[in-house]
């Protein structure tokens, strides 16, 4: 019988034993902190570790006594939810001196602990190294003065620290994406779409305040993401006359009939001279140079409030259970190190290699060198910056170059959020390229149907904040009318074809590459992104539109548990959506804190079901009140939602009561979620790209002419890099029976579902983050800025 690989039964290898961790937040705090406190208490008592809570920061740290108490699986309850930190953050002046860490270091060794898990900003994580550099002269002094005796020096010999960034900035050079940055960007864009309405009714200008004091990350996404007129950001000051071009955009704006204008600054703005820049400055420019009626939002520390969204909760999940392996398999020659996250993958990052790039950027900035300043942000930072760059301000027509292409978008299949932004993203990145843009309307319907015309710039004005297919979006496929859809491509003289949708759209083009071989109208470059919210898209670790259905499925459970908050003990069962693809079942679950999570993809039979219940049974006799069961809708033909609430409901009895609740289609309504908005925005820039480089590569004699495989491509995010695929070789990778990937990825974080709720599992670390080095400039091709 074959051994299994030793990096996949993680139990059996990296034990806790003996070992003893401690957990603290310090410095500012940031929404899915709590998710990162659970998933480390979790984590490391399931390895048999013992756990302890720092409260206060560096001060409990110092202070000792009851701040520094052991932690228990249950003590980690119900915090998934909870904004902020529940074991409290400060400012600590005292561990920057000699003698506070010294007091530190006698209160974790009184405890035997010698392993720290930090979350928090540059700051707390510099002061975390330095504490694990002087940590052997520090046992040393304690040993002098008889604090501890001299075996404990050898025992404790080494400090083992492991950073996780918890900041709202996203101002750590070396991750994507800090805990805290998706949730703060939630706040900025529900204040900024209810504010739009407002604006819209009386034709106003509003100027809006957002944190970021040294790094203007918030203001610039959230200026991508709600399409705002204009961004001031520290590491892009505007040059001398900023105010002159600034006005003209916002008259030329409202000339075109737009009704409002948004301007977003980043509270550490600042223009060449390095004189800041403020919002009382803007709206008085405005005012007298414009005399529009004008009004300022500070948003202030509304932006660090409020619940986690599902992006930071199950980022912070992951992070603190990569966390407690990298404790775990540290030795004393191991450099504290962090946890980041890099495109769609968990990496460690040497510490102070992340510290120094960071401080890199302030010096940059100090030295008025902006653009190493916003190179040295990283590759997400810089993706942005040319993104907001291109969407935002239209050159004038006698600048733009003229193609003579006429370029086609539609939406397939069902809709999506984040569709119409990817729409807007190709429309306008298309007219800056110098093709003539065409919209069709209901998809392949209305293709065949000749429902097509020329879409302009001003005509995709304000579509990244909503929701559904502005284009209309159909699932009918284009096999029965190839002819019809040919007759109208050469009737319009179609070039080049961007379909955003899901699985139907994939089918779709594997259709239109076949029909090259009868109609040579299809010979054009042809280009398709993800949209769908059940995320079972081959090619594609992400699909647009799969992060606010998740955010709608997690505020849902969060409300339904809340409920229960006044009665006994009380399991939720709830349906999700999905197809056959459990994505949004497994990660919704690992976000809202569910017991079990029943998907297609793990058949499961009675013995399970009877298992779970057990489980919950035992666990509802000791310690939570409220559990939570997500069923997907295709899971199993027999065991129906109805079936597993019966099931629950005899079998809890005098235990447990049970409730059901499908939530249908809610999951595929409301406003896109920052992720879904920007996702979208960006890949779709990047395809129009991708289309425009293929157009001149494939133009000959007059006319286009594309009929190689990678002509006909699929652009997703695996892993790391954002990669364009020939749909035809992604054929062999999908079960079209059943319409999902034949592997994907996210089924490795089933366990980490299961260990985070109490069941004892194996767990495969093969993919875990190893130490690795902070590239400081990246492959353009390896470009997968999407995370944010």
């Amino acid at each position: 019988m074959a051994q299994p690989d030793s990096k996949k039964i993680f139990f059996e290898n990296l034990s806790g034993a003996g070992k003893a961790i401690a957990v603290l937040t310090s410095g500012g705090d940031a929404q899915g902190m709590n998710a990162a406190v659970r998933a480390v208490v979790r984590m490391g008592s399931y390895v048999g570790a013992k756990v302890y809570f720092i409260h206060e920061g560096y001060q409990g740290m110092v202070d000792g006594g009851d701040n520094i108490r052991e932690a228990t699986w249950e003590s980690v309850s119900s915090m998934l939810q909870v904004g902020g930190t529940v074991i409290g953050s400060a400012r600590c002046k005292e561990f920057r001196t000699h003698e506070g860490r010294l007091k530190a270091a006698h209160n974790l060794v009184l405890r035997g602990i010698t392993n720290l898990c930090v979350i928090g900003g540059d700051g707390s994580l510099t002061g975390a190294n330095l504490f694990r550099e002087e940590w052997s002269g520090l046992l040393g002094e304690l040993v002098d003065q008889g604090l501890i005796e001299a075996d404990a020096v050898q025992k404790y010999s080494a400090l083992h620290i492991v950073g996780m960034v918890g900041s709202i900035d996203n101002d750590f050079c070396g991750t994507d994406m800090t805990i805290g940055t998706d949730s703060a960007l939630h706040r900025i864009i529900e204040v900024v779409d209810a504010i739009m309405t407002t604006a819209q009714s009386h034709q106003r200008t509003f100027v809006l305040e957002v944190m970021g004091r040294h790094c203007g990350y918030l203001a610039l996404v959230s200026a991508l993401a709600c399409g705002a007129d204009w961004v001031l950001i520290p590491e892009m000051p505007p040059e001398d006359g900023w105010e002159d071009k600034m006005c003209q955009k916002l008259s030329a704006n409202r000339a075109g009939m737009k009704r409002l204008n948004i301007i977003i600054v980043a509270e550490g703005a600042i223009d060449i001279n390095n004189k800041t820049i403020t919002t009382e400055y803007i709206k008085d420019l405005v005012v007298q140079r414009l005399g529009f009626d004008t009004r300022v939002t500070i948003l202030g520390h509304v932006q660090r409030g409020g619940t986690p969204s599902a992006f930071d909760r199950i980022l912070a999940s992951r992070m603190g259970v990569e966390a407690v392996l990298a404790l775990l398999e540290t030795t004393a020659n191991t450099p504290a190190c962090v946890v980041s996250l890099c495109g769609n993958q968990s990496v460690r990052l040497p510490l102070m290699e992340c510290v120094e790039m960071t401080q890199q950027v302030q010096k940059a900035m100090d030295e008025k060198r902006f653009e190493d300043a916003v190179k040295l942000r990283g590759r997400s930072f810089e993706n942005n910056l040319k993104t907001y760059k291109l969407l935002a301000h239209r050159k004038p027509e006698s600048e733009l170059p003229h193609s003579n292409f006429n370029v086609a978008v539609l939406n397939v299949g069902a809709p999506a959020a984040g569709m119409n932004a990817a729409v807007r993203s190709a429309v306008r990145v298309g007219i800056s390229e110098g093709h003539k843009m065409f919209a069709v309307s209901d998809g392949f319907e209305g293709f065949y149907k000749g429902q097509i015309k020329e879409i302009k710039w001003a005509d995709v004005g304000g579509w990244t904040g909503q929701g559904g297919s502005l284009l209309g979006t159909k699932r009918t496929l284009p096999a029965k009318y190839v002819e019809k859809i040919a007759d109208q491509m050469r009737t319009h003289n179609i070039n080049a074809l961007l379909i955003v949708g899901g699985f139907e759209a994939f089918e779709s083009l594997l259709q239109l590459y076949e029909a090259r071989a009868t109609y040579e109208e299809f010979c054009i470059p042809m280009c398709m992104l993800p949209a769908t919210i059940s995320n079972n898209v081959p090619g594609t670790d992400l699909s647009i539109g799969a992060d606010t259905a998740l955010n709608a499925i997690v505020e849902t459970c969060d409300r339904i548990k809340q409920s229960a908050s006044g009665t006994k003990r009380r399991v939720f069962i709830i349906e999700t959506m999905g197809g056959y693809c459990g994505y949004l079942a497994t990660v919704a679950g690992l976000a809202a804190g569910a017991d079990a999570a029943y998907i297609y993809e793990e058949p499961f039979d009675i013995r399970d079901l009877q298992s779970n219940v057990e489980h919950l049974t035992e666990k509802m006799k000791t310690s939570i009140q409220r559990g939570l069961v997500l069923r997907n809708e295709n899971c199993n033909d027999n065991y129906t939602t109805d079936f597993i609430y019966q099931l629950y409901s005899e079998e809890g009895k005098g235990v447990f009561d049970s409730r059901k609740n499908v939530l249908g289609h809610m999951q595929q309504g409301g406003a896109p979620s920052p992720f879904d908005r920007n996702f979208g925005t960006k890949i779709s820039a990047k395809a129009m790209q991708w289309v425009t480089k293929k157009l001149s590569e494939t133009f000959r004699q007059g006319r286009v002419f594309a009929n190689s495989e990678d002509s006909c491509c699929l652009l997703g995010m695996r892993r790391r890099a954002l990669v364009f695929q020939p749909v035809v070789q992604l054929k062999d990778e999908t079960d079209f029976v059943h319409r999902i990937p034949k592997e994907q990825w996210w089924l490795k974080l089933r366990p980490l579902m299961k260990i985070l709720a109490k069941y004892k599992t194996s767990f495969d670390v093969s993919d875990s983050g190893q130490l690795e080095h902070v590239v400081h400039i990246r492959p353009k091709e390896s470009d997968a800025s999407v995370a944010m």
